[in-house]
């Protein structure tokens, strides 16, 4: 007796993976857009969690952007549920905020994915990113100069989520939710050049591919994993910096003074973050801004920083205020 095809055969491994170190009775939940990638990611989920002794649920979001999109919404969901997934549920958002709408969006998302997990726990988020996905992040990252940590992509594991196809070419992952029989609809904003991660899909990488040589996704996905261990490692001490600087008027200057700025730097970004900077528009040069209220106080004014937060040095602290 044959074996499935080849393609489903590596993402139900790599779903088997993710799941395998989960409790008898997690909720293993697919945010799932309809889009191939989540739906591939729906099929393995249904097929290895119950094997595991897991639940097999799904997500889907309506951020509320396109006409109709309530009515897609549903006939995802209704997919879903054909796939055996249960519970499945519909969430609408609302997109508005800071960090363009990119930004505002996978903000509205994830709060709506994390109100599932809850409802639903214990349980996990099972997110369809490839491999190709962690390249342009990768690339997203290097042209904001936002450091190890934005070059460090995404995790393969970061609390309740799960992204268990990042080893994955989107390829093959197309490949796999083609060969189980399922139809994807494909979002229109991901071919919209206004959107910059459209534009690296299907320009930047093409070109580097077409003058580098095949591969170039593959490297940049192996390079985030590589600084992803390094950039742990690192805030993790920029933790303990943080606390030993942290007083009632915000954080010590003279502390900080004291610490290499690999480590200073990581808390004055986290936080501004804290504070309310959307992660995504705070730059290296906002940064390296707040960090001379450390290093070259010169009795400058307050620094304006994205998201409407502030920073100023008050008293030999530094703050972070709305």
């Amino acid at each position: 007796m044959s074996g499935p095809p080849p393609a489903v055969a590596a993402v139900r491994s790599a779903v088997r993976r993710a799941l395998a170190p989960l409790p008898a009775g997690t909720a293993a939940l697919v945010a799932c857009s309809g889009g191939a990638d989540s739906l591939a990611l729906a099929g393995a989920a249904a097929f290895e969690a119950p094997r595991l002794g897991l639940r097999a649920g799904a997500v889907t979001v309506d951020h509320g952007l396109q006409e109709g999109s309530a009515e897609r919404a549903e006939k995802v969901a209704a997919v879903l549920s054909g796939l055996g997934l249960d519970p499945v549920s519909v969430r609408a958002v609302e997109v508005t905020g800071p960090g363009g709408p990119e930004g505002a969006a996978r903000t509205a998302r994830h709060a709506a994915l994390a109100e599932a997990a809850a409802e639903h726990g214990p349980a996990v988020v099972l997110l369809g990113h490839t491999l190709d996905d962690q390249a342009e992040t990768v690339l997203l990252g290097l042209a904001r100069g936002s450091g190890a940590r934005s070059l460090a992509g995404m995790a393969p594991r970061n609390g309740h989520l799960l992204r268990p196809l990042l080893d994955l070419d989107r390829a093959t992952v197309r490949a796999a939710c083609a060969a189980m029989g399922l139809a994807p609809w494909e979002d229109p904003h991901n071919a919209d050049a206004r959107f910059a991660r459209s534009r690296v899909r299907h320009e930047t990488l093409p070109v580097l591919e077409r003058t580098l040589g095949p591969g170039v996704a593959a490297a940049l996905a192996r390079t985030a994993s590589l600084l992803r261990a390094d950039a742990d490692a690192l805030d993790s001490l920029a933790d303990g910096l943080r606390s030993r600087a942290r007083t009632g008027e915000g954080l010590s200057a003279a502390v900080l003074a004291d610490a290499p700025e690999a480590l200073r730097t990581r808390v004055l970004r986290g936080a501004a973050i804290d504070a309310g900077c959307p992660a995504g528009a705070l730059t290296a040069r906002h940064v390296r801004e707040v960090d001379r209220l450390v290093t070259a106080w010169r009795g400058q004014a307050h620094l304006d920083l994205p998201g409407g937060v502030r920073a100023r040095r008050v008293a030999g602290h530094v703050r972070f205020e709305r």
